[in-house]
This record gives C-alpha cells, structure tokens and sequence, in this order.
C-alpha cells in the first residue's frame, strides 16, 4: 500500500508488499525492497539502498547515499546522515524505561553500524564513527572513533585516512 500522499521521486523502485504511509517522501534513484514499512513523516533522501524487512517508526531521516540493511528497526525521531552503511537487524528506540519518548539516535555521515546493533534513545554517533556487530550503544561515540561490546565502549580511532 502506497499512500497517494506520499512523495515518490524519480527512477524510484519499491518492492512488493511495502507499505508506505502518507507524508513519506523518498528521494530520486533509491531502491526499495520487499516487506518494508516506511510510517507516516520517514524522510528518505536520493540514492538510497532499503533492504526487505526495514521499518521505520515515522518522523524519521535517513540522509542520501544511506544504505539499510534486512530487518533494520529505525524509531521515531532517528536521523542517519549521508553515507552510512547500516547492517542487518540493526535497532533504535525512542523511549526511556518510564515510555517516555526522548527521541531516537542521531548518526553522523560515513558511518558504520554493525550487524544486531541496537543505538539507545537520544543518542549521538559522530562522522565517520563505526560500531562493532553486537554492540549496545548507550553513550554518544565521538566523531572518528570505533566503538564495540555490550554496552559499547571506546576501542581505538579510525586511521587518518578514515578507512574502515
């Protein structure tokens, strides 16, 4: 189902059984695959790889050039920055512990975000900062730096060159 008012760009594919709500607008040449539920207000910019299984909660912004991966849970209130690569069953909230809404993560650009991570309410990832697969992220991580574990923790810089 593809709401009539939502705001689909140029050269844009979306998959089977998606569900797009209205005020959703997704930007030239993203891709869209199978299963994905993008709510009311999601922000999708150009050039954007959305893997099966995706869903977002609304009132959410995924930057250009963002790749999701498969079963990736983006809250209400996330923003992801341009070039961020987000793995598999990757997960956000927006609630504190009382249901409180505090809004969900803010990732910078050219991040990496590993597979099963799950970024904590209202937390910040700077540029260029990678989270290794299974971390728990409940602190803000530093722009440049790799963090890994449960709860994630500093582990080294990235090199200058900003490879991964």
């Amino acid at each position: 189902m593809i709401s009539e008012k939502a705001t689909i760009g140029r050269n844009v594919s979306i998959g089977a059984y998606c569900v797009i709500e209205e005020g959703v607008v997704i930007g030239d040449g993203t891709v869209i695959k199978n299963f994905v539920e993008l709510r009311k207000n999601t922000i999708v910019g150009r050039n954007c790889f959305i893997d099966s299984r995706v869903s977002t909660s609304g009132d959410c912004q995924i930057g250009d050039n963002v790749t999701l991966r498969y079963d990736t849970i983006i809250a209400r209130g996330c923003k992801i920055g341009d070039n961020t690569y987000v793995c598999p069953r990757v997960m956000t909230n927006n609630l504190d512990t009382g249901k409180t809404s505090i809004g969900g993560a803010t990732v910078g650009t050219n991040c990496f975000i590993g597979t099963n991570t799950v970024l904590h309410h209202g937390i910040r990832i700077g540029d260029h900062a990678i989270t290794g697969a299974m971390s728990f992220v409940n602190k803000d991580i530093p722009e440049g730096e790799i963090w890994v574990g449960n709860p994630a923790r500093f582990h080294r810089r990235r090199d200058a060159g900003g490879s991964r």
